[in-house]
């Protein structure tokens, strides 16, 4: 598996976890497992633990950058997007190159959103990068 297909499996579980917030990490696995749509991994795991676990300190960083938004008006496929990108921008998975996880995050937004909803990704995630100077 490689790295792009953890992360979009890691995305998957995450957007359902925001119609299942109830769901533990174990219980999305075994949705993961069952549906037989994707894999899981180590990574894919991480990264929905990371997501998940920090919904609510995420939802905060993403909320300043909201310009005339509120994150409850947000897409859910962005929001879920969003959520994952931070976990990895806040070194949550381990160092990943911001502009792979920009870059990742955006091709996420192509394929499970719209082209305006991807321009949004990058521009809310290209002024957390520029903001905090990581590279």
């Amino acid at each position: 598996m490689t790295r792009s297909q953890a992360r979009e499996a890691a995305f998957i579980l995450v957007f359902e976890n925001l119609f299942n917030p109830d769901y533990t990490l174990d219980e999305m696995r075994e949705f993961a497992a069952e549906s037989e749509l994707f894999e899981t991994d180590d990574f894919t795991a991480a990264l929905v633990a990371a997501a998940v676990e920090n919904t609510a300190r995420l939802d905060g960083e993403i909320t300043p950058y909201l310009k005339n938004w509120r994150l409850d008006r947000l897409p859910k496929t962005v929001l879920a997007v969003l959520r994952l990108s931070l976990a990895q921008l806040d070194g949550l998975c381990g160092e990943i190159p911001a502009s792979v996880i920009v870059n990742e995050a955006v091709e996420l937004g192509k394929k499970y959103a719209t082209e305006k909803d991807a321009a949004f990704i990058n521009g809310l995630l290209g002024s957390v990068v520029r903001e905090r100077g990581v590279e």
